[in-house]
């Protein structure tokens, strides 16, 4: 039985936009999963230094990654694709790259705010600290803020991964394939 994966030419991301999807999808599953279970292995390891480190890694790479974007055009929508669909994943995405840039951002404030050290980015080098005063109404922000679109990312990633798998194993249309 032919399907809709079959029918069409696979028309792919260009590489260095999948490798920076693929790395930066790991880092953040890594964070999301340190940073909202970080307490409950707190007792035998401590998540934080690493999870701080990745955060600023995940910052730098999303600038690259925007950056990219705009030397090069996506590939277009499948036609199994609706106009409803197209918006929502447009909006989903929109909103993944907001959310790379905003939490490592509001994790660097908090950090900055509440440690006496700067962040290590994976024992290779210090990242500089903000000039943030320990309970200010930014740090307290920040931190509320980053624990809120912590769970809003996680959300979003689940969302993600489940469209993606939905046009793959359901639709059968190429939309994962254009990533690998």
């Amino acid at each position: 039985m032919a399907t809709i994966a079959n029918t069409q030419a696979i028309v792919r991301y260009n590489a260095v936009a999948r490798a920076l999807h693929a790395t930066i999808a790991a880092l953040v599953v890594f964070n999301l999963v340190s940073g909202i279970g970080g307490e409950a292995i707190e007792n035998f390891w401590n998540p934080y230094p690493l999870h701080k480190g990745t955060g600023m890694v995940i910052l730098v790479l999303s600038l690259a990654r925007i950056g990219w974007r705009f030397t090069w055009t996506t590939p277009e929508w499948p036609t199994t694709m609706g106009r409803l669909q197209r918006l929502t994943a447009k909006g989903t995405h929109a909103t993944l790259y907001v959310l790379m840039l905003v939490l490592p951002v509001t994790g660097w404030i908090m950090s900055s705010a509440n440690s006496k050290y700067p962040i290590s980015i994976w024992g290779l080098f210090e990242w500089p600290k903000l000039a943030v005063a320990k309970g200010s109404a930014l740090a307290e922000v920040s931190h509320e803020g980053h624990e809120v679109l912590g769970f809003l990312m996680a959300g979003l990633v689940v969302l993600h991964i489940v469209a993606a798998l939905h046009h793959h194993f359901i639709i059968k249309d190429n939309i994962l394939r254009r990533m690998f």
